[in-house]
């Protein structure tokens, strides 16, 4: 704890620039590690979840939508993001699950939280691997629009390495459930939600 200490950043100030809808933006004065003073700008996001839901067939159910910041569709895993920030993000994760691809879930196993840019986004993204799935009828909110298919998991391993992938949060739950196949920690009851 002593050298995270010497590395401590320490908020004198802080100003709220932008309040919108899905993030904060702020602008604070801190005291670094050396005794002087120094700016850091960030968004407050109040966090996320994401799913990859896994078939019997080893399939992931995927989900391809416009991203307007990217201007161009990407192909991701279902996710969205926290209604509060005390929303537990099991219920999330059931909820968008629900929602994006119509499949309730046996099992969910939690896959950690993923930060995309802890240099200037608090976002938290809490990963999840549902498996287990039984399908009903998407409930996709009202301004929200997506494709939803199916992928082996091994095809999307294939894409994430050759950089057909570029979503983060998708990459690594992935790269995570991939793994845990190999050694074989999914069906044991570990990691469980």
């Amino acid at each position: 704890m002593e050298h995270l200490e010497a590395l401590e950043e320490r908020c004198l100030s802080s100003s709220l620039i932008y309040d919108g809808r899905v993030v904060q933006l702020f602008v604070d004065r801190v005291r670094l590690p050396d005794g002087t003073e120094g700016v850091r700008e960030y968004c407050h996001h109040v966090g996320a979840v994401a799913v990859l839901p896994l078939t019997d067939e080893g399939e992931v159910v995927c989900v391809r939508q416009y991203r307007y910041a990217h201007r161009r569709l990407m192909l991701e895993i279902p996710a969205g993001k926290l209604n509060t920030s005390e929303e537990d993000p099991v219920e999330a994760a059931l909820r968008e699950l629900r929602e994006e691809t119509g499949a309730r879930c046996e099992k969910l196993i939690s896959l950690g939280v993923f930060r995309a840019t802890p240099a200037v986004l608090d976002e938290r993204v809490y990963l999840y691997l549902a498996h287990g799935l039984e399908f009903g009828e998407c409930e996709l909110d009202e301004d929200e629009f997506l494709e939803v298919e199916r992928i082996p998991l091994a095809t999307l391993v294939d894409m994430v390495m050759k950089g057909e992938i570029e979503d983060g949060k998708t990459q690594v739950a992935i790269l995570k459930v991939w793994a845990m196949l190999q050694r074989e920690e999914i069906g044991k009851g570990k990691r469980e939600a």
